[in-house]
């Protein structure tokens, strides 16, 4: 399904905050409720939209381990890892990518020792041949890159 350009910014209001109101989307998109439900059901439908969740300042959420995992598959088993990766809660995403890697994961834990067997779990699937995986220390605004 083709999305045209109130499909996109419908999509990035959703981004900066999955439970704004219909109301106020439909306000700061200069549409109809309706037609926010409207296209809301659609993008949902059509799977576009997977889901809507919460975000957790990182600040508000010290021990959390994020991590960036890149992936190297066999051949053609792409698929199959893909599929096994998505049934692991603490990928929060998943990408392909090109160049050496494969894919690339987000990855999330409650602590390090859950971090360990994640990327014990992540190396024996079937069709992974390689990772390496690198430890978010802190996140960086732009403001403070500039300061």
């Amino acid at each position: 399904m083709p999305l045209d350009d109130l499909d996109h910014r419908l999509i990035s209001l959703l981004r900066v905050n999955g439970r704004e109101p219909v109301a106020a989307l439909a306000r700061e998109l200069g549409v109809t409720r309706s037609t926010v439900d409207n296209r809301l059901a659609r993008l949902v439908q059509s799977g576009t939209v997977v889901g809507f969740s919460i975000r957790v300042r990182e600040d508000q959420d010290p021990g959390v381990v994020q991590a960036i995992s890149f992936i190297e598959v066999e051949g053609r088993a792409t698929s199959d890892v893909i599929r096994a990766l998505r049934g692991y809660p603490e990928v929060s995403s998943l990408h392909t990518t090109n160049g050496a890697w494969d894919l690339v994961a987000e990855l999330r834990t409650a602590d390090l020792g859950e971090f360990d067997r994640l990327l014990g779990r992540i190396r024996s699937i079937p069709g992974v041949l390689n990772s390496e995986t690198s430890l978010l220390l802190s996140s960086v605004s732009e403001r403070a890159v500039g300061a």
